[in-house]
């Protein structure tokens, strides 16, 4: 499928460094929300992200690099189907396309639903691989309102395709849910086993495979952090604990896609679309740390 720039890119580096043609990472926004069961707004908050990253800055003080000189595309946002099957078919096209490049493609939803298509590429392009979710909730739903592809049931569409997942951040699961954790040996880390220090990253990344795809749902983190999204929960992530867990998963991983999902756009919070931008601008530094430290 033709794939075309978005004319004013994610963070709007200098110009050359946003050509899709070189980039090694490319910024997908993608805003459906048909897979919501609360709160409305996630169609909007691609957008909402995108202008929050005009001020952010080129330099990563973490890094001591500008991530952007990887490459780093947008493409122009597409016309997203408003039901949940052909949505699901064109984030597979999208995410296909981008892994045949190849490139890093970091979507920003919508809600958690558009998952489902990304990792289905995944499948196509690796025989073998994890999905690590951040996020509040288990999405482990068979169906949810009637639906397969609600966001409730993001993770298991994941395991159609893999059987090696790992859940962090997990405050929220009905008892179904608790019951299929339990029953398949899920690896899960709630927020309750992580506040008491009772859940060991490295032990549990080791059996994951090498390849990894990384789906963030942004009610992983405590309101302090970001606040607006469509299924809040308190007492999440805070923001320097979660890039040191981001930065142990992308040394030990190859992560070979993500998304970040659930942010609803609200006009009186500009703080949460500021703090989404700045975590897919430290995950491209994150991704290609070693490539910056060469140059």
């Amino acid at each position: 499928m033709t794939l075309l720039p978005h004319p004013k890119p994610f963070l709007d580096p200098p110009v050359g460094f946003a050509d899709l043609e070189r980039a090694r990472a490319v910024v997908v926004p993608f805003g459906y929300e048909g897979g919501v069961s609360y709160g409305l707004g996630t169609a909007a908050a691609p957008a909402a992200v995108l202008e929050a990253s005009y001020q952010v800055e080129f330099y990563d003080d973490v890094l001591d690099a500008e991530p952007y000189v990887v490459g780093l595309g947008t493409l122009e946002p597409p016309a997203v189907p408003q039901s949940p099957e052909p949505m699901e078919a064109l984030m597979f096209r999208l995410t296909d396309e981008l892994l045949a490049r190849p490139t890093f493609p970091i979507v920003v939803g919508g809600d958690h639903s558009i998952t489902a298509g990304s990792i289905r590429a995944v499948a196509k392009h690796h025989e073998s691989f994890g999905v690590i979710q951040l996020d509040a909730h288990a999405d482990l739903r068979e169906s949810y309102n009637g639906s397969r592809l609600s966001h409730a049931c993001t993770m298991a569409r994941a395991l159609d395709f893999t059987p090696h997942t790992l859940q962090i951040g997990i405050r929220s699961m009905d008892i179904e849910e608790a019951l299929r954790v339990k029953r398949q040996h899920l690896p899960m880390c709630t927020m309750d086993q992580w506040r008491k220090g009772r859940f060991d990253l490295q032990s549990a990344l080791a059996p994951l495979p090498e390849r990894v795809f990384l789906t963030i749902d942004v009610d992983v983190f405590d309101w302090s952090v970001i606040a607006s999204t469509g299924t809040p929960e308190p007492g999440g992530l805070l923001w320097h604990e979660t890039l040191d867990l981001l930065q142990t998963l992308f040394s030990q991983k190859n992560v070979v896609g993500c998304d970040v999902v659930e942010l609803s756009y609200r006009a009186s919070d500009p703080n949460s679309p500021f703090a989404v931008a700045k975590l897919i601008y430290k995950i491209v530094g994150f991704k290609f740390a070693e490539l910056l430290t060469a140059t």
